[in-house]
């Protein structure tokens, strides 16, 4: 479900919305880019400093697109729970440009099928409202739970691919690429 508010849609789903940052949201956001279970396979946790920089990048994005990475909290209680959205890249690959999907929670919001909840209904907000002709997925290919993820919303396995932000031979170069095709 879509509602209408200022620049951009609300996602809603039966437990979740995403929506737009709010002040108050910095503090869990920084908490979890610094957490080493969320951040086990990206090269490192990230500093305060980094968070905000990121979090500044989101915001850019959210303005000059009318979409990208939502802030998501729990309908019940409002308590936010991480993010959950869509990201324009550019980098050096054979499918490059293009238009990921995305997620990241907090640990104790692990394990109730957040993740796949809200990244279908916005695979449904990039196909129906956005028309975008499809959307990417991927993560280093040690990341089984982001990759059932990726499965469990229907998307496709496309093929493996070197990471160019990372070095040659860096533990988590190796990446799997997802597909979800709307043409």
């Amino acid at each position: 479900m879509m509602e209408r508010f200022g620049w951009q849609e609300r996602l809603c789903t039966e437990r979740l919305r995403a929506d737009a940052w709010l002040a108050g949201d910095e503090a869990e956001f920084v908490r979890m880019n610094a957490d080493s279970r969320v951040m086990r396979y990206f090269p490192r946790p990230l500093a305060p400093e980094e968070s905000l920089e990121f979090l500044g990048r989101i915001r850019r994005e959210l303005e000059e697109c009318g979409y990208g990475l939502f802030a998501v909290r729990e309908r019940a209680g409002d308590r936010f729970v991480g993010f959950v959205g869509l990201h324009r890249f550019d980098f050096d690959a054979d499918f490059a440009p293009g238009v990921e999907i995305g997620w990241r929670l907090l640990p104790e919001y692990w394990g109730r099928g957040y993740a796949p909840e809200m990244a279908a209904a916005c695979l449904v907000y990039a196909r129906e409202v956005l028309r975008l002709p499809g959307v990417f997925a991927f993560t280093a290919v040690q990341n089984g739970p982001s990759e059932r993820v990726m499965r469990k919303i229907g998307m496709q396995r496309v093929k493996e691919f070197d990471h160019p932000a990372l070095p040659a031979g860096h533990p988590l170069s190796r990446h799997v690429l997802y597909e979800a095709a709307f043409r």
